[in-house]
């Protein structure tokens, strides 16, 4: 059995198994949420007709952990044990340590029936450790170095000490920006799953290059790309559930975790555009308002702005999952 075929039956494995349990898990919870009123508290200053979605049950996340879980204990669990692999551990705990943050914020919002949950320095120590904790494990596991490549390019620059600042600060900011993100239904899981196909398409044509490495990779994505798919199947619009930030950080730890295994981080910048566009736009607005008094976008993140101007949620959440099909594509050519 050649390489290409073992790896397609360990996505493909990974993709079911993870795939299987979030569908029937959020199946079988999603009216539990809702007799225990697990519903999404909407904030008055969001658009006026997000109202009609207050008490949807959030903490979807939970349901695509769940999946990736279960694939990584039956696909990648054995590779650490018997390869001595430790990188995809190392991803793991990073996305679900991410995700324990999430779930933080989402059950101090569930206990005080309100929508903030940790506050904003809370959240950021929080962040800002498991970042720095993720690296230092990579670090040590010789699995990423000082240096930072260059998308499209063979320039990679050794940034020595200035490396783990650069990587601290850029991986809780993709991590928050994914967090940004989800604001409609169905918007973060699909800009996500189109991402980790970026990543799933460079794992198989590379797989002469440390195959077994490759193979571990493969099980992470399997699992991701399995347990969004299961999560979309009741969050497309209009959603039953909603991931919560239980969710979206565990995505948002996931974008950043795999560009830093695929050596590749900067490439975020293309492929997770729109990732970035959330994040710039409240920058933007917030800096705008506070040097000039006025808001450049009718609301942020964008994708608010697109709304207040007539565009319906679904058209938003195809054109944005159709721009990230496209730089992803252009994206591959960056490996």
């Amino acid at each position: 059995m050649n390489d290409t075929v073992t790896a397609a039956m360990v996505f493909a494995g990974a993709a079911l198994i993870s795939f299987l349990a979030a569908f029937f898990l959020e199946r079988k919870f999603i009216p539990f949420l809702k007799s225990i009123k697990m519903g999404q508290k909407i904030l008055d200053i969001g658009p006026r007709w997000h109202k009609s979605k207050e008490g949807t049950p959030t903490m979807g996340g939970l349901f695509i952990i769940s999946g990736t879980l279960a694939a990584f204990l039956i696909f990648g669990l054995p590779v650490v044990i018997i390869k001595q692999s430790f990188a995809v551990l190392y991803i793991f705990i990073f996305m679900f340590l991410n995700g324990a943050i999430g779930f933080i914020d989402d059950y101090v919002k569930f206990v005080k029936k309100q929508n903030k949950g940790l506050n904003i320095i809370q959240k950021l120590i929080l962040q800002f450790a498991v970042a720095a904790s993720f690296l230092f494990a990579m670090a040590s596991g010789g699995h990423i170095t000082t240096s930072i490549r260059i998308p499209f390019t063979d320039v990679s620059y050794d940034l020595g000490m200035y490396y783990w600042l650069f990587s601290i600060l850029f991986i809780v900011y993709v991590v928050n920006s994914v967090n940004l993100t989800d604001g409609l239904d169905g918007l973060a899981g699909s800009v996500t799953l189109i991402y980790m196909i970026l990543f799933t398409a460079v794992a198989f044509t590379t797989l002469s290059e440390y195959s077994d490495a490759n193979l571990t990779k493969l099980t992470i994505l399997g699992g991701l790309c399995g347990g969004i798919i299961g999560f979309l199947c009741y969050n497309i619009y209009p959603a039953k559930i909603f991931m919560g930030d239980t969710g979206s950080l565990f995505l948002g730890g996931a974008v950043a975790g795999v560009a830093y295994w695929f050596g590749n981080p900067l490439i975020i910048i293309v492929a997770g555009f729109i990732f970035m566009l959330e994040s710039v736009s409240v920058v933007l607005q917030v800096a705008s308002f506070k040097i000039t008094g006025k808001r450049i976008f009718k609301m942020a993140p964008i994708h608010h702005h697109f709304e207040m101007s007539g565009w319906h949620e679904k058209k938003i959440v195809r054109i944005f999952a159709a721009v990230t099909a496209v730089l992803c594509a252009v994206s591959y050519l960056g490996f």
